[in-house]
């Protein structure tokens, strides 16, 4: 069992758990031999609607009951982990946070399914190519970086972000939104991204 707590005696995280009973263990420290006792909180399983891109699934997470959960929150199911982007009270009331109790229905976006991102091309004439990307959560986009999506290569001059829009720097897939730039001969792409065609399935 991976550590749950900290020793109220020396502070060590060097703890393990020597009894469990039900939701009620009994911990030692390895650093100073002290003994403790821990009541494990009641959990709750709260209904849980987990979106990859367009496609939705129904789960639920097991949460303790009486904690308060907030969108923005990292939970875990069985299967993924999933940022809460909504919680959703009787009544469809929508809040920003609540007692895990009053909730009736959390939803989410799945950290593991790769991030869509759109990508604009513009052309001349005033014409816009568009395009939506599938790419890794962690990979790192920068202005100025070359790249090739659907046959054309393309500088990277603006990222939108979920805050802002960056003329510069650099940000993770995670925090996109949106690629723009303009396509440009003589230049060799440092990467070839892959276009996003619909939902697929996780093998």
């Amino acid at each position: 069992m991976e550590e749950i707590s900290v020793c109220p005696e020396c502070g060590s995280e060097n703890v393990e758990v020597i009894r469990e009973r039900g939701r009620e263990l009994t911990l030692r420290c390895n650093e100073c031999n002290n003994v403790w006792h821990v009541t494990l909180p009641r959990l709750v399983k709260v209904p849980l609607v987990v979106s990859k891109h367009e496609v939705s699934f129904k789960t639920f997470a097991e949460l303790p009951e009486g904690e308060e959960i907030s969108v923005g929150d990292i939970v875990e199911t069985e299967e993924d982990e999933v940022r809460i982007t909504g919680i959703e009270l009787e009544e469809n009331r929508r809040v920003n946070r609540a007692r895990v109790g009053e909730v009736k229905t959390l939803w989410g976006e799945s950290l593991t399914y790769p991030k869509v991102i759109k990508v604009s091309i513009y052309l001349p004439g005033g014409m816009t190519q568009s395009f939506r990307v599938m790419v890794p959560r962690d990979e790192e986009f920068a202005v100025g970086e070359v790249v090739e999506v659907g046959g054309y290569t393309f500088k990277i001059e603006k990222i939108k972000t979920e805050g802002k829009m960056l003329q510069n720097g650099k940000a993770r897939a995670e925090e996109i939104m949106a690629l723009m730039g303009h396509p440009i001969t003589g230049a060799k792409a440092r990467r070839s991204l892959k276009l996003y065609r619909g939902y697929e399935e996780e093998s």
